[in-house]
C-alpha cells in the first residue's frame, strides 16, 4: 500500500488552447507537466495549486489539480 502526499506548487503557464502547462513545485526546483486532462479546477499562470503526479505517456505529469489558497 502506497501513501501519496499532495504535492504542491505554482502554475508556471498553462495555455488553455493547446490545453497543457507546466506547474513548477512549492519545495523544490522541479517542474512536471500538466495536462487538461489531469484538471479537477480551471487553471491559469501564477495559480497556487495542489496536485499528484503519475507516470504519463512521456514522463510525470500531474492529476487532480486543483486551487488553494
Amino acid at each position: 500500500m502506497s501513501t501519496s502526499t499532495k504535492n504542491q506548487g505554482t502554475v508556471k503557464f498553462f495555455n488553455e488552447e493547446k490545453g497543457f502547462g507546466f506547474i513548477k513545485h512549492d519545495n523544490s526546483s522541479k517542474e512536471t507537466f500538466v495536462h487538461a486532462n489531469g484538471l479537477i479546477d480551471k487553471i491559469q499562470s501564477n495559480d497556487h495549486v495542489e496536485f499528484d503526479v503519475e507516470d504519463g505517456r512521456k514522463g510525470p505529469q500531474a492529476v487532480n489539480v486543483k486551487k488553494i489558497q
